[in-house]
């Protein structure tokens, strides 16, 4: 439920020179003309017109000025929130901008909950739920990738690929509940079965498609992620320090210095990967060192991507072994410490391995030759990650799917369409099919937040084309 309260809020991060506070509500206007008074103009905020700024200043119950500021005037419905709407621009202090909130709930406001002005523009009709959970995906996007799906859900791509899909089944849906008004005459059929079976299959391919698209959207929001494993010594917490351009973890030349794994996150041509330094495989009488080696293995099955970092000619058992842990991930075998047979380093793929080139051969893998002391070849490292990754090109145009309710509506959707189309296949009554259609359209108005088809709905659909009684 909506409250009528009139909301504040600082809604710039703390240490800016400039610090913005937002105010909504049916009493915005009027409160914030309390505390603000007009510079080189006799008109109150209240008789200013919409998109309109106002310098002035903020002034307190004794008419001390607080604050030199730009007062913007929005009014509603068209707002952010769909209400009125102030947002005073102030100087970026911590102090300033406490003493602003102050005058304002000292004036009526109320101070705002987490995500209340959204939510406000959820209720208000000017966003719907999908558009509303995009607003957190824009705030948090750190590269190119969740900036433009972000700016896609925003946007209503998704929703109105939804709402497309939504009023293709209602029509079918209605249609099939008119049949049963006139059960008494078996032989009517005002849905094209031909058409519905058809139209069945479509939506269920275009549901898959969107609901595939989930395993690229949660990577790309979430970090993919990529193992680094080997033995001990071989130089992975140097490697991690590269590919993080920090130094991480510690690097030293004892077997066995990292027991438990390292992780964090850098974004490579645009695309989020979260790396994982994990303890060094042997053999150990160590506890502590062989837990850290399990949690290695569990790291191994998370990961989509494997580093396997050698500086020596594996074993048959130890090659054995990875091919069983990585099957199904793409792997990139690393042959590091090239340094050690080359006097002078030039970044140049020409540095000869310490290990010979007639080595072994895993499908799905990659070979690369680096020294991680220096950082040679590590750009040609980067590069085969990128290409493991297999992230297509996504602009704001597509509809990547990065929310796991989103995914799970999808599939429940989905599911109670196959059921469709398996009744049909078995030729059953119009009424059960009309059940599992109002299913998927009730998925559907779940993601978005709409209110699940109602009568009054269904009707509207039916009378809008359609003349019954002629």
């Amino acid at each position: 439920m909506l409250n009528n309260n009139t909301i504040c809020a600082i809604a710039t991060a703390p240490g800016g020179a400039i610090g913005i506070i937002r105010i909504s509500g049916p009493k915005a206007i009027n409160i914030a003309d309390r505390i603000f008074r007009p510079v080189g103009s006799t008109l109150s905020l209240s008789e200013r017109k919409a998109y309109t700024l106002a310098f002035g200043n903020i002034v307190n119950a004794n008419n001390d000025v607080v604050d030199e500021v730009l007062v913007s005037i929005f009014r509603a419905p068209h707002s952010y929130t769909g209400e009125d709407s102030v947002e005073i621009s102030c100087h970026g202090s911590a102090y300033v901008l406490q003493q602003v909130m102050l005058l304002l709930t000292e004036n009526g406001c109320v101070p705002a909950g987490p995500g209340e002005f959204t939510q406000r523009a959820f209720l208000n009709g000017k966003m719907d739920l999908s558009q509303a959970e995009a607003v957190a995906d824009l705030i948090s996007s750190t590269n190119k990738a969740t900036h433009d799906m972000a700016m896609s859900q925003l946007k209503g791509h998704f929703s109105n690929e939804l709402t497309h899909l939504r009023a293709h089944l209602l029509k079918l849906t209605s249609l099939l509940e008119l049949e049963l008004d006139f059960s008494d005459h078996e032989e009517l059929e005002f849905a094209d079965r031909s058409e519905l079976y058809t139209l069945a299959n479509d939506i269920h391919k275009r549901l898959l498609s969107l609901a595939r698209s989930f395993e690229v959207g949660n990577a790309l929001k979430n970090g993919i992620p990529v193992a680094i494993v080997g033995n001990t010594n071989v130089g992975k917490s140097t490697l991690l320090n590269h590919l993080l351009h920090e130094d991480k973890a510690i690097v030293s030349d004892v077997h066995g210095t990292t027991r438990d794994f390292i992780e964090d996150t850098t974004v490579i041509n645009g695309i989020q990967f979260r790396f994982v330094d994990t303890a060094g495989i042997r053999d150990t009488d160590d506890v502590v060192e062989n837990i850290g080696i399990e949690r290695t293995y569990q790291k191994i099955q998370e990961a989509k991507i494997v580093l396997w970092l050698i500086d020596k000619q594996p074993t048959e058992a130890e090659i054995e072994d990875i091919k069983e842990r990585v099957e199904g991930k793409k792997l990139i075998v690393v042959r590091n410490k090239i340094d050690l047979t080359n006097s002078s380093l030039d970044n140049s793929s020409s540095a000869k391995p310490t290990i010979p080139h007639s080595t072994f051969h895993i499908p799905h893998s990659s070979l690369v030759d680096i020294s991680a002391k220096y950082g040679t070849n590590i750009p040609m490292l980067e590069q085969l990650i990128v290409e493991a990754a297999d992230i297509p090109q996504i602009s704001e145009s597509d509809i990547v799917i990065t929310s796991v309710r989103h995914y799970s509506a999808l599939l429940h959707a989905d599911e109670s369409l196959q059921r469709v189309i398996d009744s049909m296949n078995i030729g059953l009554s119009g009424d059960l099919l009309a059940e599992d259609l109002r299913m998927v359209i009730d998925y559907l108005a779940e993601i978005t937040g709409e209110e699940r088809i109602t009568p009054q709905e269904t009707l509207n659909a039916i009378f809008s084309t359609y003349c019954i009684g002629k």
